[in-house]
């Protein structure tokens, strides 16, 4: 009982620091970092002026006097846990590391006073001090929830454990943990950078405020704009690129530590992401307002708790031994005994090369459309290079969490990750390396958009289409191959920096010809399909329902590769081209619909590929002969 009422009171501190933290930052947007002059810790040079005090003066002396108790109460938060916490505790390291925290973050509000670095104070130096503030205060915010985490229940051992049940705290532990470790590391310094991108944007906003979000546009794209308005644009960017991978190692955690404990934390989140994205979405179209941008913060500190409890709850559990289940096809079971020393082979069965040949063959055509005409070598070969990484990376991560199914499939029964020629945790570190190299390379060579669009195809299917939807619904390919249309935006972007709406035309064309593709796949193995359990199409309704899905999307696919006509973006020869090339498609698929056997099948499924690449490589030709 009494661990229970230290670990409600650390969470009350906790909630407590949130408040003054988030008062805080009402004292920047309000500019009234000055209301007391240069004094410290007086105001003005007195204790407590209230007589005919402006306004400025009354809020930044009101958040002076509500960081007071904070030192009282990370000193008793420190005394109690030395008390009742036995030695060795971490919960005692934490709780020191929650009194030096508070000291530093006053500290950091005395400096900011005295050099002044308060109001409309534009300089760099502000903007440095306020990423350590900030940083401090993460800390400080790590440090007390960690305390009353590790000072519960639900931060200790379950006493069927047989370790002290309730008595010995969930500890991080490095080793044997293979690429988790590291990318749960990443996770947390990914999201400290994102709260220090969005501190400097809101000082931004507070110190050059826009009148429209055109002109707040227009701003910050201009060579001659402050440097606090041209940092500007990069935090949306960064904010989607560090929540598109929080998402994806929150999904990849619950999925290798499947304990309720992690499921439930990586559920927040993945929630507290959504909600920090369309809070700055809200920020953007309402330019900043002082209460929004409070909120903001509010749920950016939330985050960043819920990364550290995440970190600290997956990294305790022990990485689980996948064995093969039962009723697994005698082939299968050889092959996970017969295994060699892993090749460079292995490594590219890893990526899928044929599966992503395609797609990246849709990406440089898209580069070529957006430039009319050659894009230059150098770019052209990083994209490539950068756009293959990060398809491979998701490919290989989905052989990770498909193991299980994966055995069960003539198909796939010999994949390395099947066979254990590279043991799981060697297939995850080789795709986070090359999620990470791909990432640097398509912000290097191209831009962040760029980057940040390839990790969104790379989260996209790994947790929407594999963890969330492929074991679930018929519906998985429909959604989830939402995927593979992400390559053409990634070209689009390389070369011109935004997406037009022609992008996005050749998004969706791919969005709608996936079904037309896959489904006639999944007819020639549904067998393999219905022994996994994966509830494909042909396996849930049959053939017949296949084949009319399959003729009503590649009439919707015919149309919606006109529509770049009919908005005059593309030019007569594609016209002609796409014509041709659909008249093929439906005859084909009218041909399957009236006599589904495997030769049709095999017909539809290898032209549908040929059907997409002409069609892109038409589109390029038209949009290179144009100009």
């Amino acid at each position: 009982m009494t661990r229970t009422r230290f670990a409600r009171y650390v969470w009350g501190v906790l909630a407590y620091n949130l408040v003054v933290i988030v008062w805080g930052a009402y004292v920047r947007a309000t500019g009234s970092g000055d209301g007391c002059g240069g004094h410290w810790p007086f105001c003005n040079g007195q204790v407590m002026p209230l007589k005919h005090s402006p306004l400025a003066t009354l809020i930044e002396l009101s958040h002076r006097l509500s960081t007071t108790p904070l030192l009282p109460l990370a000193l008793l938060t420190l005394v109690w846990a030395f008390r009742i916490l036995p030695r060795r505790h971490p919960a005692r390291l934490t709780a020191i590391l929650c009194l030096a925290f508070t000291c530093t973050e006053a500290l950091f509000g005395a400096v900011l006073v005295h050099f002044r670095l308060v109001a409309h104070n534009d300089s760099a130096l502000r903007a440095l001090v306020m990423g350590a503030h900030l940083t401090n205060a993460f800390m400080l915010l790590g440090a007390l929830a960690l305390t009353a985490f590790w000072g519960s229940d639900a931060g200790s051992l379950p006493p069927s454990s047989g370790q002290g049940g309730g008595s010995s705290p969930l500890l991080p532990r490095f080793r044997n943990q293979g690429v988790i470790g590291p990318a749960l590391l990443l996770a947390l310094a990914a999201t400290l950078l994102l709260g220090i991108s969005g501190a400097v944007t809101a000082l931004g906003d507070t110190l050059f405020p826009s009148k429209s979000l055109l002109a707040g546009l227009q701003q910050d794209i201009s060579a001659t704009a402050p440097l606090y308005i041209r940092l500007r644009w990069i935090h949306p960017l960064i904010a989607v690129s560090v929540g598109l991978y929080l998402v994806l190692i929150a999904g990849l955690v619950s999925h290798l530590r499947p304990t309720s404990l992690v499921k439930r934390i990586a559920r927040w989140v993945a929630g507290l992401f959504l909600a920090e994205l369309g809070v700055g979405a809200l920020n953007l179209v309402l330019l900043a307002p002082v209460r929004m941008q409070l909120f903001h913060l509010f749920v950016a500190d939330l985050l960043w708790i819920a990364v550290i409890l995440l970190s600290v709850a997956a990294l305790a559990q022990e990485s689980p031994r996948i064995e093969l289940p039962e009723g697994a096809p005698e082939e299968a079971v050889v092959a996970a005994r017969v295994t060699h020393a892993a090749t460079w082979r292995d490594y590219l069965a890893l990526t899928k090369p044929r599966v992503i040949s395609l797609l990246l063959f849709t990406t440089l055509a898209a580069m070529v459309i957006a430039a009319h005409g050659w894009p230059g070598l150098s770019l052209f070969l990083a994209v490539a290079a950068g756009g293959y990484m990060a398809a491979g990376a998701a490919n290989a991560i989905n052989m990770v969490i498909d193991r299980d199914i994966d055995i069960r499939m003539a198909r796939t029964s010999r994949r390395p990750t099947v066979t254990q020629t590279i043991p799981a945790s060697r297939a995850l570190l080789f795709a986070f390396g090359l999620a990470l190299g791909s990432f640097a390379l398509l912000w290097g060579a191209a831009n962040l958009l760029t980057a940040m669009l390839a990790l969104a195809g790379l989260a996209f299917y790994v947790i929407v289409y594999t963890l969330c939807l492929k074991r679930r619904t018929w519906h998985n390919i429909v959604i989830g191959g939402a995927a593979g249309a992400f390559p053409p935006l990634v070209g689009w972007a390389a070369v011109t920096g935004h997406l037009s709406v022609l992008a996005w035309y050749l998004f969706a064309i791919i969005f709608v010809w996936t079904p037309v593709h896959f489904w006639a796949l999944a007819l020639l193995i549904k067998d393999d399909y219905a022994r996994a359990g994966i509830p494909m199409l042909p396996v849930v309704y049959g053939e017949r329902a296949t084949v009319l899905q399959i003729g009503l999307y590649a009439i919707l696919t015919a149309i919606i590769s006109l529509l770049p006509f009919a908005q005059g973006k593309v030019g007569w020869i594609y016209l002609v081209a796409a014509l041709l090339l659909n008249a093929s498609l439906l005859a084909r698929s009218f041909q399957l619909y009236r006599s589904p056997e495997r030769r049709q099948a095999v017909s539809l499924f290898h032209y549908s590929m040929i059907y997409l690449a002409l069609l892109f490589l038409i589109m390029a030709v038209d949009s290179a002969i144009r100009i």
